[in-house]
């Protein structure tokens, strides 16, 4: 990844392959009201379903297009659900930050919680900020960050966003496979999770691909909030900054660093500014407004994958769709 120093604040479709005879055994014991596993996100939810539908059984999603996991909250039947099923797929890092207590409540009365992210060779906050001061000094922005900044991450040591990051996300696939093959004793399960895992190996290739055509010098992203580390460190990508600081949509800039990211946007002359579509674009339309220069508001799939209608309805979708978006406003 290529980052500097400043803190402030498509297509394919993983088609679902056919089911083996001992993944129709299972499904004929599964009862249709109960899904064999439950994700809590949008992206794990689409990968896991890919998954399940190989393996002729069925699963379900916490959260729906459009919900920001760093603030979503469930009912009391979805937690009582979480606690029915064979699996709940969490991504973790305390991505889901509102739905911990239910998870750990969950995983108390007895279910199985499978957390993705910290088996996926995680991103420190500090290593980040060490590649980011590294970089910073070959592009001429202050070694500190802007007054304001505190340093502190709202998920804590290390970034949850690894979604942004199609290969590790491959890896995810084979994991969650394994675990459910583990959890059901139906080695079916293994089989679809590598299956999933090449087909998104494949949608990484894709990628790469797209944004091979944005010159080197126009590689440069400002983003709503801190969640595209692990783009950038996977696609060679440098982060200008960001809008709100720490790494959730719950914090807020202050002025000073509103004012600091307007002056970067002039001063490097960035073409474009990315939101999130689960994200009040607000502040990014603001920073836009303030910077003055012919800046393009691009919003991208981050927080969830798009609404049925949008091409980017599954995980594979919407990373393309994110690529194409991101090679259409740089190049």
């Amino acid at each position: 990844m290529r980052s500097t120093i400043l803190a402030v604040p498509l297509l394919l479709t993983l088609a679902a392959c056919s089911p083996t005879p001992a993944a129709s055994e299972s499904a004929s014991e599964q009862t249709s009201q109960t899904p064999v596993a439950i994700a809590t996100t949008t992206q794990l939810g689409s990968i896991l379903s890919d998954i399940t539908q190989c393996a002729g059984t069925t699963s379900s999603t916490l959260m729906g297009p459009g919900d920001d996991p760093h603030d979503f909250s469930v009912s009391s039947r979805e937690v009582a659900d979480l606690t029915k099923t064979k699996l709940v797929v969490a991504n973790g890092l305390n991505l889901e930050s509102g739905l911990q207590a239910a998870l750990d409540g969950a995983k108390a009365d007895g279910a199985t919680i499978f957390e993705v992210a910290p088996l996926l060779d995680p991103l420190t906050y500090a290593s980040i900020e060490e590649e980011q001061a590294a970089q910073h000094a070959g592009h001429g922005h202050a070694a500190e960050p802007a007054d304001g900044h505190t340093d502190e991450h709202a998920h804590g040591e290390y970034d949850p966003h690894v979604h942004m990051d199609v290969a590790r996300m491959a890896k995810a696939a084979g994991l969650i496979g394994a675990e459910l093959a583990k959890v059901t004793g139906d080695d079916a399960y293994t089989t679809c999770g590598t299956q999933v895992e090449q087909k998104l190996q494949a949608t990484d290739a894709q990628v790469r691909e797209i944004l091979a055509s944005i010159p080197a010098e126009k590689r440069v992203l400002v983003t709503d909030h801190e969640a595209y580390n692990y783009f950038a460190h996977a696609y060679d990508f440098e982060i200008a900054g960001v809008v709100i600081p720490g790494g959730s949509t719950d914090a807020e800039p202050s002025s000073a660093e509103l004012a600091d990211l307007v002056k970067v946007v002039q001063e490097d002359k960035v073409s474009a500014i990315f939101s999130n579509n689960t994200v009040n674009p607000r502040l990014v339309e603001a920073v836009a407004a303030e910077a003055g220069t012919d800046l393009a508001v691009v919003q991208l799939y981050e927080g969830s994958v798009g609404p049925q209608g949008s091409g980017a309805e599954t995980y594979a979708d919407m990373m393309l769709a994110n690529a194409r978006l991101i090679a259409d406003a740089l190049k």
